[in-house]
């Protein structure tokens, strides 16, 4: 096993010195926020793929699907709907051609929505970038077979993550991503076949798994199957809809078109490793079950990588799974901090602040954020609190869903949005998923069934506070003027 980890670390290394080389680019706040709006068709396929795959998929996704089975594609197909609409707002993002999702939302809704939406955007992707963390102690951990402890593998993956972001931002981001991409496709597709066979074929998991691995909706998801199933779907639906990581990689884009092609070819590469992962958890899971093999249902692919697949193709899948961390990590980190410098210190603080002093303020603050989210990973560990990565994922991506999505969106392709209506669903949605998430179950354990309150999944009353606010209050006040509307809409 030592020689996956060493040539693991051959490849990080490399990337390391490709990651330097890319830094010394990086001239100015354009640069390091959206590579200079230089990406082509290619780089950006691979770093949209980079960006959205990530330990949500190889680690979150894949425990779900060791205990949901089939039905654990819910989760994965709310992120397929999210990018086929997308699809229609690709150009129209790139034109508006900005660096933040709070330049949007403070042409619509004012300052104190882009204010509003920052913090949620950086309490969502800090969240993100810590169970990034955990993934890659996860990671390490099975592939030295226990020689790095989970709390020194986690420490590993952040200096990793937080030094490479840093390095280059936006420029090392992308063009890390392109080979990072090449190896996630690849290795998923490639280890399928090798997985199935081992398991003992095509109908291996029917003869070994419950029953409830092949219900359209897992009766252990709780009190309520159907809801809790839909409520997966929704929660990556609206994160993916309104996720700034992928709003910077179309402003990165060179042109509009670029950035439309891009996302077409997306789609096709998400469905793709997002469904080969579900499936490679599942066969696996039939396997070990069958030969009473005891393993972490986190780390199933890895196990799968393992003792499924010949050598050369485990190291593939392992070496996926590290850089996704990798990948995913970085595109999340350089998030909060693009917002903090544009939304906070540019907006509230210093206007017109100087280019060079920008990058290095920003380059700090990734690595403050990037110690906040290791932190927010390693008290847990250290006092023993059991982690779910699932857990930690399903929160953020319900917080920054109902938080941000349907203001963003209604920016986007609504007219009769009004800035109250979208600040009241900025801040209502928010503080709703925080009392029901976070205050309710501590102060009220009694309501909780299955983990939710009264049974049914927080992302139902907090969207529908968001989206109705918005609506309301939209239609309760005047609608916005044409110099407003003009900027988004510049075609009527």
């Amino acid at each position: 096993m030592n020689y996956y980890i060493l040539i693991i670390a051959i490849y990080l290394i490399a990337l390391a010195v490709y990651n330097f080389l890319q830094a010394k680019k990086v001239k100015n706040q354009e640069d390091m926020m959206v590579a200079g709006r230089s990406l082509g068709i290619t780089k950006m396929v691979f770093t949209l793929v980079c960006t959205w795959i990530g330990s949500g998929t190889f680690i979150a996704g894949a425990e779900f699907a060791y205990n949901a089975g089939w039905s654990s594609l819910w989760m994965p197909a709310g992120a397929w709907v999210g990018i086929a609409i997308i699809y229609f707002l690709a150009g129209k993002i790139r034109t508006f051609g900005q660096f933040t999702i709070g330049d949007i939302l403070e042409v619509r809704y004012g300052r104190f929505a882009r204010l509003f939406g920052a913090i949620a955007l950086i309490v969502a992707f800090t969240t993100i970038v810590s169970y990034q963390f955990r993934a890659g102690g996860y990671i390490l951990n099975v592939i030295t077979d226990g020689y790095i402890s989970l709390a020194t593998g986690q420490a590993i993956a952040a200096i990793f993550v937080i030094s490479f972001t840093a390095l280059g931002g936006m420029i090392a981001v992308a063009h890390t991503d392109l080979p990072n991409g090449i190896i996630i496709v690849l290795a998923c597709c490639i280890a399928v076949p090798f997985v199935i066979i081992t398991s003992g074929g095509i109908s291996a998991p029917a003869a070994i798994l419950p029953a409830t691995h092949f219900e359209m909706f897992s009766s252990d998801f709780g009190a309520h199957p159907i809801l809790k199933g839909l409520s997966y779907f929704l929660a990556t639906a609206l994160l993916l809809l309104g996720v700034q990581s992928m709003y910077q990689k179309f402003y990165s884009a060179k042109t509009p078109s670029d950035a439309k092609k891009a996302v077409s070819l997306w789609i096709v590469g998400t469905i793709v490793v997002e469904t080969v992962v579900v499936v490679i958890a599942i066969y696996a899971s039939s396997y070990f079950k069958q030969h009473n093999i005891n393993i972490d249902a986190a780390a199933v692919v890895l196990e799968a990588a393992k003792k499924m697949v010949p050598a050369p193709v485990g190291l593939l899948l392992l070496s996926a799974a590290v850089v996704v961390v990798i990948s995913t990590g970085m595109n999340y980190l350089l998030s909060p901090s693009t917002n903090i410098i544009r939304d906070i210190y540019q907006t509230f603080i210093n206007p017109n602040a100087d280019q060079q002093k920008m990058v290095v303020l920003q380059k700090v603050l990734i690595v403050i954020l990037g110690l906040v989210a290791f932190l927010m990973i390693f008290i847990p560990t250290y006092f023993g609190i059991k982690i779910s990565v699932l857990k930690y994922a399903y929160f953020a991506y319900t917080i920054y869903g109902v938080a941000i999505t349907p203001a963003l969106i209604a920016a986007l392709a609504w007219k009769r949005a009004t800035k109250a209506g979208g600040l009241a669903s900025i801040v209502l949605g928010a503080f709703s998923v925080i009392i029901l998430d976070i205050i309710l179950p501590s102060i009220a354990p009694s309501i909780m069934i299955a983990g939710d309150p009264w049974g049914i999944p927080s992302i139902y009353p907090a969207a529908l506070i968001s989206i109705g606010s918005l609506l309301i209050v939209s239609w309760m006040t005047p609608q916005q003027s044409d110099e407003i509307l003009v900027k988004l809409f510049p075609e009527g």
